[in-house]
């Protein structure tokens, strides 16, 4: 089963049910704001996506950080505790599926990672 992570009042996020729906895909919707997220698996995000994909430097949480605290992110320690704590500076949406993970919406991508379930 897949589970899409994120916070359900982002746009891209609404994109993103919108597609899988669109799509016939079933998933499970892990909710930032309410489930908050582990240290596992933010920990196989980092691993597998690597901190560039995963620190949304787009996002309003990261925009209004002082340069200080942006280059402290450069820690990958700092980094994760940071993300912990901030949810909302994780890319949106990430989607998971066993061994099988991506960031961001795109339409084109997507599709192609979700092959063996369409």
């Amino acid at each position: 089963m897949i589970v899409i992570y994120g916070i359900p009042a982002c746009n891209t996020m609404k994109k993103a049910f919108e597609f899988l729906k669109n799509q016939g895909v079933t998933y499970e919707f892990h909710d930032y704001k309410k489930k908050g997220i582990s240290p596992e698996t933010l920990g196989l995000f980092l691993e597998k996506l690597g901190s560039a994909t995963v620190l949304n430097k787009n996002g309003s949480t990261y925009k209004q950080l002082d340069d200080a605290t942006k280059s402290e992110l450069d820690n990958a320690d700092a980094l994760f505790k940071f993300l912990s704590q901030k949810t909302s500076a994780i890319k949106r949406p990430i989607l998971v599926d066993g061994d099988k993970i991506i960031a961001g919406f795109d339409e084109a991508k997507l599709a192609d990672w979700l092959k063996s379930y369409v």
